[in-house]
Order: structure tokens, then sequence, then C-alpha cells
């Protein structure tokens, strides 16, 4: 699927461009370059990304640019926005998960399950907030319309921001618990285990 997306938006730009459409063009290639950088990043740091997570990232990113501004989805599908938002709630929730167990070097005993599961919250509350920050400038500073009704548009993907954030905070919480369960919980040890330099006590208390 990852390869297919990458496929389909080069010749989305080669086509944007024999026939003139410098937007399309434009849109197609950052798409392609955005969904790129987790792997170029991936191999830069030695980290090795499970396939579902990569996949999500590229999905992510071809749904929000390409699917979002090219095709307008994002009026078509009043449900488009908030849809992209509590999916980047739920990644960044991992991902602030993934980084904090690591701080603690995969030690599970190192602070409360509940601890941690609050640090996930908070980080992908924190980017939800920071982007909100961004549309409100980008409209005030540019004459845009990212924040669609204002207040209401914006209230709304914070609340949605919540929703994915608990999600990811209660499977990063259960996993600690050693109760591994659903596609984010079994993302979460695929990429523990995959990375497990990263996650040094982790790797020792396997070994025991």
């Amino acid at each position: 699927m990852i390869k297919a997306i990458w496929l389909l938006l080069v010749l989305a730009v080669l086509v944007a461009l024999g026939v003139g459409r410098w937007t399309m063009a434009f849109v197609s290639l950052a798409t392609l370059v955005l969904s790129l950088i987790p792997v170029v990043l991936a191999s830069r740091f030695q980290i090795r990304l499970p396939l579902p997570f990569l996949a999500a990232i590229t999905g992510f990113v071809f749904a929000t640019i390409f699917m979002g501004e090219a095709f307008d989805f994002y009026e078509r599908f009043w449900w488009w926005d908030l849809a992209l938002h509590g999916s980047s709630a739920v990644g960044f929730g991992i991902i602030g998960f993934l980084f904090v167990f690591m701080l603690f070097e995969g030690d599970r005993l190192a602070a409360p399950p509940v601890a941690l599961a609050l640090i996930t919250f908070c980080f992908a509350m924190t980017v939800g907030a920071i982007w909100e920050i961004f549309e409100f400038g980008m409209d005030v500073g540019f004459g845009l319309n990212m924040q669609k009704s204002g207040l209401v548009d914006t209230m709304g993907d914070l609340m949605i921001n919540a929703v994915g954030a608990l999600l990811a905070a209660v499977s990063g919480y259960f996993y600690l618990k050693g109760q591994v369960s659903g596609i984010l919980g079994h993302t979460i040890r695929q990429f523990v285990e995959m990375n497990r330099k990263l996650y040094r006590k982790s790797k020792e208390r396997l070994r025991k």
C-alpha cells in the first residue's frame, strides 16, 4: 500500500506538470516529500519502523495534504478534519509514549504506568494545541480560513484530540501492565522489539 501511494503521487506530479496544473503538482510533490521524511529520518538515526507505523504515517500525510487540499475533502466531508485530528492525536500520543519510555531505557519500574500514560496524553494534547495556534496565526497573518468556523472548529478539534490522546495513553498504560491488545498495543510492542537497543532494560528483562 505504501509503495502504491508513492507511485500514485509520482504519477500525479508528472500528469499535473504535463497539463500545467502547477498547484496540483506542488501539492502532490509536497505530499510525496513529507511521506518520505520519516523513512529518511529513521534510516539516519538507525530506527526501524514497523510496517503498520509507516503505513499510518504515509496514509495520514496522503489524506491530509493530497486528498484534503488537492481534492478539497475538507469541504466535501464535514468529518474529514475531525477524523484526521483524532488520528493525529493517537499517532503523536504513541510517538510521545515511545519517546518517554525510551528515556527510561525501557524500564517499566522507573515510573508508574499511570504517570507515563499521563505524559503521553499531555504530549498529544500539546501538539494539538500548537497546531490550533498555527491555524489561528495563518488565518490572522495571511487571511486564510484554516479554522473554518472559528472557535467552534477549534474546540471541536481539541475535543477530538483529547479522545485520540486518551486512546494512545490507555494503550501505553496497558502495554506497561503487560496487557497488550488491539492494533495500538501491538504496534507499541512491535516497535520496542524492533528497536531493542533503545530500550536496553526491556531487552535485559526479556533475557531473564
